[in-house]
């Protein structure tokens, strides 16, 4: 069994352990005594170094504790360094989450029902259908008013029939470790915490996202918070230069400017659409026509678009007319006929695919489809 340094100091950042247990390359070894925390309860490992060889991953294994090691470790008795950055970090996340927690079950009587400490930012996922964004500042700002207040953070240890007050009731039975913020949160927890809520800094909630019914909600902590907001900030401000406007108004000349765009993309896909139909009408009368009185033809192109489809349709709105468009980009074909043709687009499209290994079809009017590669586009134009 490991003793777990942590559970009692999460402040200590050396200790000297002996090895009782490793691998044949000694790469993975078990320590009679740990500081390092594994991942366990949505936060991640620790990192650091045993002797001199670094830490690449810690792994609970019930009553052990797993280090996955860099290159193999020399000697029965090593000593262990915390990554205090990384730690404090990670302290720092996951205390933010307890009381951010307790908050959102204080402000809106809601429960957190799952916890992720990520690499760039954290998420608890709420048991709520929706969050407006009043709710989402009144949370935010009791929770940094209680980090202002500095209340202790606290570690004790309980047996489990005794911990009824627990803002999540526990399914360990035995001793448990209790995390608690003064007057505002108890909770069963194995992790890395820190000794005051002023330690935790300020807390941002930056994003909110539905997930199955419930709310998941992003946040950061610490230097996260601090780093994360001067990065908005200057995101923002650049937007702001952009327009020569103060950072108040970037907001709405950014939806101003939005809205203009939207109209203007309206405006040239319906000139678009307008000129290929056009195109089509003018190909329509210098395509001559057959023996049988058809006009067809084939265009070869680099990608089909929305305006060729429109100048393919366009071209077939005339009498006994079948157009042929084929596309390098990726490998496909479009076919679109009149209804005096004799031809159904759909039908004739999906058995010429099949004889190359393509895929496709559509109506009798106009259909679509693919070839695995563009030299099989000339079998189409010969079977057209």
């Amino acid at each position: 069994m490991t003793e777990r340094l942590y559970y009692k100091d999460c402040y200590l950042t050396r200790f000297d352990a002996k090895v009782v247990d490793a691998n044949p390359e000694r790469t993975l070894v078990y320590l009679d005594r740990t500081a390092f925390y594994p991942s366990s309860g949505g936060q991640p490992f620790d990192l650091g170094l045993l002797g001199e060889v670094a830490i690449t991953e810690v792994v609970d294994e019930d009553d052990r504790v797993a280090h996955k090691l860099s290159s193999p470790l020399r000697g029965d008795v090593v000593s262990g360094t915390i990554d205090w950055q990384r730690r404090f970090d990670h302290m720092q996340q996951h205390t933010g989450q307890h009381l951010l927690s307790a908050v959102f079950v204080e402000v809106l009587h809601a429960a957190t029902l799952s916890f992720h400490l990520g690499a760039e930012s954290c998420a608890i996922d709420l048991g709520l259908p929706a969050i407006d964004s009043a709710q989402v500042q009144a949370v935010e700002r009791r929770a940094n008013e209680l980090v202002l207040e500095n209340r202790p953070v606290t570690v004790d240890f309980q047996h489990s029939s005794e911990a009824t007050d627990l803002r999540k009731p526990s399914d360990r039975e035995g001793e448990l470790r209790i995390v608690s913020i003064h007057e505002l949160d108890r909770s069963a927890c194995g992790g890395t915490h820190v000794r005051s809520t002023g330690e935790i800094g300020p807390i941002l909630i930056r994003k909110l996202e539905k997930m199955r019914g419930n709310v998941r909600v992003e946040f950061l902590c610490g230097m996260r918070a601090v780093q994360r907001a001067r990065a908005d900030y200057q995101a923002l401000a650049q937007i702001a230069r952009l327009f020569s406007a103060p950072l108040d108004q970037a907001p709405a000349l950014v939806a101003a400017q939005l809205e203009k765009a939207l109209e203007a993309d309206k405006v040239r896909r319906r000139m678009g659409t307008e000129l290929a139909t056009a195109q089509g009408r003018e190909l329509y009368r210098a395509t001559a026509e057959d023996a049988q009185g058809m006009r067809k033809t084939v265009r070869r192109v680099d990608s089909i678009s929305d305006e060729l489809r429109a100048e393919a349709q366009s071209f077939a709105a005339g009498s006994k007319a079948a157009i042929l468009i084929l596309a390098e980009n990726p490998p496909s074909a479009l076919v679109a006929v009149s209804n005096d043709s004799g031809i159904n687009a759909g039908q004739w499209l999906k058995t010429a695919l099949a004889q190359v290994g393509g895929r496709g079809g559509g109506s009798a009017a106009i259909a679509q489809g693919s070839v695995p590669s563009s030299h099989l586009l000339q079998h189409l134009a010969d079977a057209f």
